[in-house]
């Protein structure tokens, strides 16, 4: 395929992707990154794929920064989406005792 067919479609792919982000409400914001998680994992396999077939030195260079940044993608969305579900937890019950190394009272808790 032409290189610059290929821009162009990284290009437009840029554009329709910050459009489309950038009008999703905040509510919205987790369930739409663990869908996305999901489309990284697949364009990390696709990724690999294109490395795997790659014949030209700065077609395999491309490629292999695609799986590089495919990588981090992925692995920071789940740490995003981890750390945003944790917010939406309650508080995690404590064993009395194990507030402090002194084994003083839990604060909030009756004697």
């Amino acid at each position: 395929m032409d290189p610059v067919a290929l821009l162009t479609v990284v290009v437009l792919a840029v554009f329709v992707g910050f459009e489309v982000v950038s009008k999703v409400t905040s509510k919205l914001h987790t369930p739409l990154m663990s869908g996305a998680n999901a489309i990284h994992g697949i364009i990390l396999v696709g990724a690999i794929i294109v490395a795997g077939q790659a014949s030209e030195t700065w077609l395999l260079t491309i490629a292999l920064l695609a799986v590089v940044l495919a990588t981090a993608n992925l692995v920071g969305g789940f740490v995003v989406t981890d750390r945003m579900l944790e917010m939406f937890g309650g508080r995690k019950m404590r064993r009395p005792g194990a507030g402090d190394r002194t084994g003083d009272r839990v604060p909030g808790e009756d004697k």
